[in-house]
């Protein structure tokens, strides 16, 4: 059978691709556990710096959460559907956000609902020009449960977000950049070539401090200034010990390209 979520590694680069396009690549309880499966073995694998990840097919990213399946547990009462839909989907996201390697979403169509609140969690996007993005779930009767009423306004302001919370309506990739919630708009036939490219741009980085970056910014965008002062204090202290702190530094000294070893 078709794995769900398809995995392929070239050099330092994993790819991961929801591997559902009959079904928009709408997220199920499979295709959630799948994720965390792959999640964990390449953030075990020290030889994978940065992660794609991207949707099979012409049409979507994903459509958002499988709502024929998880409408079971939500038609079962309100512990049932908090348990079984909403606390798997915020679990996916909050291992988006905060895994300490950079994952870059390739969106090559549409991110409503779920592959909205996905494309909000991780750290970096590359859209299509073809991806269009909505908070659909108010169509449905309910809010978005994966994180969109939280991440979505910290990413795109209050009000930008609230119109698309409260109206469902599609927002293109333009504007998506424009608002800041992608990174860069592409042609469609560029979309995958460009997310390699700015993952080539990280990999040859210090993984040690990529994480810090990553840990430190996730950590401290919602603390008041000063304890996010402290968090990344923190960080740089967890660096400073390092071979690769020695070795940018040096490499910058003697002017030649750094070789950073992750330790």
């Amino acid at each position: 059978m078709t794995d769900i979520v398809l995995l392929a590694v070239e050099g330092a680069v994993a790819t991961l691709t929801l591997n559902r396009p009959h079904k928009l690549n709408a997220i199920d309880f499979a295709t959630i556990a799948r994720l965390h499966e792959h999640l964990d073995a390449i953030e075990a694998d020290a030889s994978v710096r940065t992660v794609i990840l991207t949707g099979a097919g012409e049409r979507a990213f994903s459509a958002g959460a499988d709502i024929l399946e998880f409408s079971g547990p939500v038609f079962a009462g309100p512990e049932t559907a908090l348990r079984e839909f909403v606390r798997r989907g915020q679990r996916l996201t909050s291992r988006l956000e905060s895994f300490p390697k950079p994952i870059i979403a390739a969106v090559n169509g549409i991110a409503y609902g779920g592959g909205c609140e996905v494309t909000e969690a991780v750290p970096l996007a590359v859209a299509s020009d073809r991806a269009l993005f909505a908070k659909s779930e108010i169509r449905l009767g309910f809010p978005p449960p994966y994180g969109g009423t939280q991440r979505l306004p910290r990413l795109i302001g209050r009000k930008r977000a609230l119109a698309m919370l409260l109206t469902g309506d599609p927002i293109g990739a333009g504007e998506a950049q424009a608002a800041g919630l992608v990174n860069l708009v592409v042609p469609h036939g560029d979309l995958m070539d460009a997310a390699r490219a700015l993952a080539a741009r990280i990999v040859d980085k210090s993984p040690l401090a990529v994480a810090a970056c990553l840990a430190a910014t996730t950590r401290g965008l919602n603390l008041p200034i000063d304890e996010g002062l402290a968090v990344e204090a923190s960080q740089f202290a967890r660096m400073a010990a390092t071979h690769d702190i020695r070795e940018g530094i040096a490499a910058f000294i003697e002017k030649r390209p750094a070789a950073f070893a992750g330790r």
